[in-house]
């Protein structure tokens, strides 16, 4: 009597959490092109690995909406650095406009 090897178990890749491609782009948009984008991807990269960390195994890509998520506090953090460097400079030019030099 002959025995075949059994087929090998059949791979059903789970499939990726429908708004973790767009938290990617959204962390990539928000870092290179337009800086107002990158909280959005903080925010809705939070809540995509919340919901894909809840439901083990129903939803894959959680490495794509880390990634977004991550761009996306760099970018916010970016922001924050902006604005903080301009209002900087504004408070600088206003102490230099009504600073007289004698001489």
């Amino acid at each position: 009597m002959s025995y075949s090897a059994p087929p090998p178990p059949s791979y059903q890749p789970v499939p990726n959490h429908p708004q973790a491609t767009t938290v990617l782009v959204l962390g990539i948009v928000g870092l290179v092109v337009c800086g107002v984008a990158a909280p959005f991807a903080w925010v809705m990269g939070n809540r995509v690995v919340a919901e894909i960390d809840a439901s083990p195994g129903a939803y894959g890509g959680r490495d794509q909406a880390n990634i977004g998520r991550i761009l996306g506090i760099v970018g916010s953090v970016l922001i924050i650095l902006g604005i903080l460097a301009l209002i900087l400079f504004v408070v600088l030019v206003a102490v230099a406009g009504t600073t007289t030099s004698t001489g």
